[in-house]
């Protein structure tokens, strides 16, 4: 029974149910009563029409699930489309984490051995040195994410990984994120990649090459990714623009320790973009990384500020980059230390006072002329210091070029072949195989 007839029967049960019954014919008494029927009946209504909404939105939904489990033609991924990953389109549904599965697997033929591999001037550390011989499986991942409820989305990424004829396993992300903060802010907790330059906030399965560049490895161990907190602006402009700050714990490369009570290293990022008529679009950004560095993986302690400048260039006919387009992209990156270094190799040496810089780059272009081809082409290059610890005569320098087939949005054969020149006199022609898929949700890309 509703409520507010309850307590019309309630008012005609009580003690004063006597002067109700001498108002019960009061035309205000009526017009309320039959308010209340209208109400009601309304009420009945309005729940009719909600559960056919809903049996005709699962009905769709069956029906797109048999179409896409039928369908023969491939359905290539629009990148032209590629949208930054917001909280609100990361989540299958209110209640269940939506589960992606990235599968990556290589064959990797090396003319020199890699265990002989050095980078001069340039020491090696996370994951920044080439990959083994022969077949391997590559850093596969599996994700789970979600909203959480109208004010929070999370998500949580494993990397699975063989080295050495043993399997590894860690969280690579780990995140809650605000959905509903005013005004443009967003504000992430946990482990994650820094927003730092282009590609590190990147996963690698979205490359265009099967490797990062020579930078993202000398500099960055491969990628930087810790345990912090984010918070991020864009503006309410045309033109896109985002800026936003990071405080890390400091454990990675090319921080070291932990040091400042657990809060290591700090980030500065911002980014703009835009288009240029239907055709052509564009993003830039300048980031600052700055660590302290206690005992590091190439033996430096001390202070280290490291400068990204990103730029990317994008055409494609009426936008639409899953038929045909271009991308031009390029980084370049310099890194400021002033400590101390000793020799990871001989902890007994003395250590040696290090006040330097050292600089990198890379410049790649991608030229997709059909739904399922695109070829690429990229060039690395490292300056090394002419004095100091690090100091070195020769600058690191790669040639990659690599052909990729999409069989779909969901699939991707890809052959590489490189020619690295780590260190003089030192000539690595590198052929890579490579084979990768996507299972399970698949959201949009970044730009």
């Amino acid at each position: 029974m509703r409520p507010l007839a309850l307590a019309l029967v309630l008012s005609l049960t009580l003690p004063g149910a006597a002067q109700a019954a001498r108002t019960e014919t009061d035309p205000q008494i009526a017009a309320l009563a039959e308010r209340i029927r209208a109400l009601e009946a309304n009420a009945q209504t309005l729940q009719k029409q909600a559960a056919e909404a809903l049996a005709a939105a699962q009905a769709a939904q069956s029906e797109l699930q048999q179409m896409k489990s039928t369908r023969k033609d491939p359905v290539v991924v629009d990148r032209s489309d590629e949208a930054p990953a917001t909280a609100m389109n990361a989540s299958a549904n209110a209640f269940n984490p939506a589960i992606a599965l990235i599968l990556n697997g290589l064959y990797v033929n090396h003319a020199k051995d890699p265990l002989d591999y050095r980078r001069a001037g340039f020491p090696l550390v996370g994951e920044g040195g080439p990959s083994a011989d022969g077949l391997l499986l590559g850093e596969s991942e599996i994700s789970f994410a979600a909203n959480i409820d109208d004010k929070f989305y999370g998500q949580l990424t494993l990397a699975l990984e063989s080295e050495d004829g043993e399997t590894h396993a860690g969280i690579e992300e780990a995140y809650v994120e605000t959905t509903a903060l005013a005004d443009g802010f967003t504000a992430r907790a946990g482990r994650f990649y820094s927003n730092i330059g282009y590609l590190n906030s990147h996963h690698t399965h979205t490359d265009y090459f099967s490797d990062r560049p020579l930078a993202y490895q000398a500099f960055l161990g491969n990628q930087y990714g810790d345990d912090g907190v984010q918070l991020r602006w864009v503006a309410p402009t045309e033109t896109y623009l985002e800026i936003g700050t990071e405080a890390f714990r400091g454990e990675n490369a090319p921080a070291a320790g932990a040091t400042h009570n657990g809060v290591g290293a700090k980030t500065f990022f911002a980014h703009a973009g835009g288009d240029v008529g239907s055709n052509n679009s564009w993003l830039a950004g300048a980031s600052i990384l700055h660590a302290d560095a206690r005992d590091g993986e190439d033996g430096f302690s001390g202070r280290s500020n490291l400068f990204l400048f990103d730029f990317t260039w994008k055409w494609a006919p009426h936008g639409a980059f899953k038929d045909s387009g271009i991308v031009l992209r390029s980084e370049a990156f310099i890194d400021d230390r002033k400590g101390v270094v000793i020799d990871p190799e001989d902890p007994q040496a003395p250590a040696q006072d290090w006040d330097g810089k050292r600089r990198g780059a890379y410049v790649e272009g991608l030229y997709r002329f059909s739904r399922s081809w695109d070829v690429g082409y990229r060039y690395d290059r490292l300056w090394a210091a002419s004095s100091g610890p690090y100091a070195s005569d020769h600058d690191p320098q790669r040639h990659s070029i690599a052909a990729t087939w999409h069989n779909s949005e969901f699939s991707l054969l890809r052959l590489q072949l490189a020619r690295d020149e780590p260190q003089a006199h030192f000539l690595d022609n590198v052929l890579t195989l490579q084979y990768q898929v996507s299972l399970g949700a698949h959201g949009a890309h970044k730009f």
